[in-house]
């Protein structure tokens, strides 16, 4: 019988769980947590990414066997318990960053992982953290200038992220 310490909460998986089953299924699929999306299968896109003791992991690609006792926190799980959004998900409304909308989870994740290991990161440990998670809207820009604003740094010159932060569309290009 496996143990999952998910979003703050216990769980027992069902003695059917294949302990070689991917944490992306077992949270979708045996938890109905459905925040976490599958993109590629590979954990090249990012879309499934979660946390595991803060640390980003891509779930497609971590059996649940192996996680053992670290703690998972999910998109779920990334907002306080009585509902107050995180600085991220704050910056990501106020920047209009989601378009389709499908990677966000992931990219979320992965910046609030960013975030507590590095409070206050460089321009440079953003674009390195978020490298990999990928974006078929092209909404890099409005990504990095709300990690930005969530570490509490002042918006950047840029002309790329000046038009993000107008809340105007850029095409990278």
């Amino acid at each position: 019988m496996l143990h999952l310490t998910v979003n703050g909460q216990d769980h027992v998986l069902a003695d059917d769980v294949d302990p070689a089953t991917p944490l992306l299924w077992v949270l979708r699929d045996h938890l109905g947590l459905v925040g976490t999306k599958f993109g590629c299968g590979g954990g090249f896109c990012g879309a499934c990414t979660v946390q595991l003791d803060a640390t980003a992991v891509r779930s497609c690609q971590v059996s649940v066997s192996t996680v053992g006792t670290k703690s998972i926190t999910t998109i779920e799980g990334l907002a306080a318990a009585d509902g107050t959004l995180h600085p991220l998900q704050e910056a990501w409304i106020n920047y209009d960053v989601p378009q389709c909308g499908y990677c966000q989870a992931g990219q979320l994740m992965t910046a609030s992982a960013l975030l507590k290991q590095h409070p206050s990161p460089s321009d440079d440990q953003i674009e390195q953290a978020m490298n990999g998670n990928f974006c078929r809207c092209g909404c890099y820009n409005r990504i990095k200038a709300a990690v930005r604003t969530a570490a509490g740094h002042p918006p950047t010159a840029e002309p790329a992220l000046r038009s993000a932060m107008e809340g105007e569309p850029h095409v990278a290009g």
